[in-house]
């Protein structure tokens, strides 16, 4: 647990690139003053971390931009989810309160206290949720600016197993689960990962992408697609190793990247 670790950081592509591989939830991260105000205790913490990160998913987003033929630009956030969630609404918008996972957490997976439930979210708001957003809203902008539009392809992992948290853990969990918008997410954008990864579904368990709150709804030439990838098809659950499935789903997200027209 490190206060040394910047909150985010954005990678840099191709200048041509209008492609965004964003990471929210790949790191393990917790500032100690952050860490003080989480009840578990440290084997505890360390064993919710291994269920709620998306483990590994920084190390493959950066090989995809390795294979792929134009460098797509990457937004890693360098955090836990735990210290804030930045594809959380920040207000009552977000159903992910009703199980105290808001853009701060107050609850863990399996529905244990995390915070207490009259933690002042506010300070982790202002101190990590906001610089966020407006550093991807920026990013956002400039790619617009460069290229004339943007494609932000949102990179998760999600478990075999149902977790307690899952509000729709009740339906398929297909080795790739791609969410999608309905402004945001073109057929053509669908297509093209169903070509890349093979077999995949739509919007089970986990529905929807990520769009910076400027550009959602608004702005027609930012798409967006949440690739959402089954653990057990590239490592040892929960919070263990990679196997060689990670190189093989790298070459797939690369792939999709090089979908995008240009």
């Amino acid at each position: 647990m490190t206060s040394a670790v910047p909150s985010f950081e954005l990678v840099p592509g191709a200048g041509e690139s209008p492609v965004i591989l964003h990471v929210p939830h790949s790191a393990r991260a917790i500032p100690g003053d952050v860490r003080a105000g989480i009840v578990l205790d440290d084997a505890a913490l360390e064993r919710e971390l291994d269920h709620i990160v998306d483990a590994h998913t920084a190390e493959l987003a950066e090989r995809a931009a390795g294979l792929a033929a134009v460098t797509p630009w990457r937004f890693v956030n360098r955090l836990s989810r735990l210290v804030v969630d930045p594809e959380r609404f920040p207000d009552e918008r977000e159903e992910m309160l009703s199980v105290g996972m808001g853009a701060v957490y107050t609850r863990t997976t399996d529905r244990k206290v995390l915070r207490p439930a009259e933690t002042d979210p506010e300070p982790l708001l202002a101190r990590y949720f906001r610089p966020y957003a407006r550093a991807m809203t920026e990013a956002v902008a400039e790619r617009l600016a460069v290229a004339g539009r943007v494609v932000l392809v949102d990179v998760h992992s999600y478990p075999g197993a149902a977790l307690p948290y899952e509000l729709h853990g009740d339906g398929p969990r297909p080795p790739v689960c791609l969410g999608t918008d309905p402004f945001h997410t073109p057929p053509e954008l669908v297509a093209a990962a169903r070509e890349a990864f093979g077999e995949v579904g739509l919007d089970s368990p986990f529905s929807g992408t990520y769009v910076p709150l400027e550009f959602y709804g608004r702005d027609p030439r930012v798409s967006a697609l949440m690739v959402e990838i089954r653990r057990d098809t590239y490592m040892t659950e929960p919070g263990g190793p990679a196997g060689p499935g990670l190189e093989r789903l790298a070459s797939a997200l690369a792939a999709l990247v090089d979908a995008v027209p240009r």
